[in-house]
């Protein structure tokens, strides 16, 4: 069922992975890129034919996203009952490795270091900054104390001369 706009390239399975497919299934058999054109086309129809069944059932039952009991059901109601099993069998083996995809995946888990320690080690991240800048700060107010000082004592040995040595 290859779309009216004429790109049929956007709505074919890559060849690479009915290359690879062929080569698991049949390692020692050498099939003719005829033949591989020609799975690629039955692998895309019977995609298409499958998932605009799943669409309608899951539009009859008032859902906007196809679910894998969409997709099993479409397999039933085409015919494909004998599938189901194995369906069922890789949407598990699926559900599974994205489990563990998720588990991997979290750093936190990995480190072995635990949360309040982590905690802490955060804290002291963030503070470093702060205690820098307060620290350029007070660096900066000391200097601008001592030129004020400074200027005070000057101004009042100015004073004290002045003073003295007035007319």
């Amino acid at each position: 069922m290859a779309s009216s706009s004429g790109n049929d390239d956007d709505l074919t399975i890559p060849r690479a992975a009915i290359n690879k497919m062929i080569k698991e299934v049949l390692p020692n058999v050498r099939v003719a890129n005829d033949a591989r054109e020609l799975v690629v086309n039955c692998c895309t129809e019977f995609i298409h034919l499958i998932s605009s069944e799943a669409n309608e059932i899951c539009n009859k039952s008032d859902k906007k996203t196809i679910s894998p009991e969409h997709v099993i059901n479409a397999l039933e109601s085409l015919g494909f009952g004998s599938y189901i099993t194995e369906v069922k069998d890789v949407l598990q083996e699926c559900k599974t490795v994205a489990l563990k995809r998720r588990k991997a995946s979290s750093r936190l888990e990995n480190l072995g270091i635990p949360e309040e320690e982590l905690l802490r080690q955060q804290q002291e991240l963030f503070l470093k900054p702060f205690h820098r800048i307060r620290f350029l700060c007070m660096c900066s107010c000391l200097r601008y104390s001592q030129k004020v000082r400074a200027t005070i004592q000057f101004s009042a040995i100015w004073c004290i001369l002045g003073k003295k040595y007035a007319v």
